[in-house]
């Protein structure tokens, strides 16, 4: 291992829920990984301070470059092309203070050491994991322009993948690269399939194709790697993780499932949401055990931050 290896999120009190949940997924498998959240937008302070206390969630420390490198994404894109322009953020991963990173969004769980995922970067500058290529192939990534054209070969189809989960090395693009590379994309907007409400995905698989030759998808050299997507309904949960026969899955995406109170996998979600955060489960979820222990639980904590005042 060279270097600080960490992770990304992008997040604010919208998908607050979910990022406890992934963070609680995390830590349960690897406690000592560095974290970083980079801001989706302004509201995001109170979610902060929770991720921080709870799981050492660190802030991305140059908020200025967000702002800036968000503010030259507008001026590169006409206002029509970004479903979620914010979204785009994620990009800024390639800038922040961690040398070999994984980027992963918040409706995923992680039944495994994130530190083995990270690992795959000894071998490629790049790496993911799914099978966009063999189930949705170039759908919400390009359009079939692009072989037509040349801009891609054929077999460039086995090279996409989801934007919810990748790792990269930090100097495999530099800003000046990749500010050119997007407006390549601003100016060539029939190279891509929006069709299905995407907004980073195709223009990060434009981005990574043509900046980065060593790239892996890891279930395409690990044979018994299982699926990841939460729309698949035969996994079987066993003891709070997920199980595609005797495999044991690495992580879940929802990636576009619902997410909400019937369904799929929605007990394990809730699981991993209120395991370090048991205050926040909705009174209707709570037993009256639970009811009956938040007030000496709040009233220890507020004679704690007493006696720490006044210790002061």
């Amino acid at each position: 291992m060279t270097g600080k290896r960490g992770v990304y999120i992008v997040a604010n009190e919208k998908v607050g829920d979910n990022a406890i949940a992934l963070l609680a997924s995390l830590r349960l498998h690897d406690p000592d990984v560095p974290v970083y959240m980079i801001p989706f937008n302004d509201d995001y302070q109170s979610l902060f301070q929770k991720l921080n206390t709870l799981y050492q969630v660190q802030l991305f420390p140059d908020l200025a470059f967000l702002e800036a490198f968000t503010q030259k994404i507008s001026e590169i894109f006409p206002r029509d092309f970004l479903a979620l322009p914010n979204k785009m953020r994620k990009l800024a991963a390639w800038f922040g203070p961690l040398d070999e990173f994984l980027y992963i969004d918040t409706d995923i769980l992680f039944f495994e050491p994130v530190s083995d995922t990270l690992a795959y970067l000894d071998q490629a500058d790049f790496i993911c994991c799914d099978y966009h290529f063999k189930g949705r192939k170039l759908r919400d990534v390009f359009s079939p322009s692009v072989i037509e054209r040349g801009i891609f070969p054929e077999d460039i189809v086995n090279s996409v993948f989801n934007s919810g989960l990748w790792g990269a090395k930090k100097d495999t693009i530099t800003l000046h690269q990749m500010y050119q590379r997007l407006s390549e994309c601003a100016q060539n907007r029939d190279y891509f399939d929006f069709s299905g409400g995407t907004t980073d995905q195709p223009i990060m698989n434009y981005l990574v194709l043509n900046s980065i030759d060593t790239r892996l998808n890891i279930v395409q050299v690990k044979a018994d790697e299982p699926g990841s997507w939460g729309g698949m309904q035969h996994f079987v949960s066993r003891d709070h993780a997920l199980y595609d026969g005797d495999t044991r899955l690495r992580y879940l995406h929802w990636a576009g499932t619902p997410m909400r109170s019937g369904g799929p996998y929605r007990d394990l979600w809730e699981y991993y949401r209120y395991l370090d955060d048991p205050d926040g489960r909705p009174l209707a979820g709570k037993s009256p055990s639970q009811l009956q222990r938040q007030p000496i639980r709040k009233l220890k904590q507020a004679i704690g931050r007493l006696a720490r005042r006044m210790k002061k």
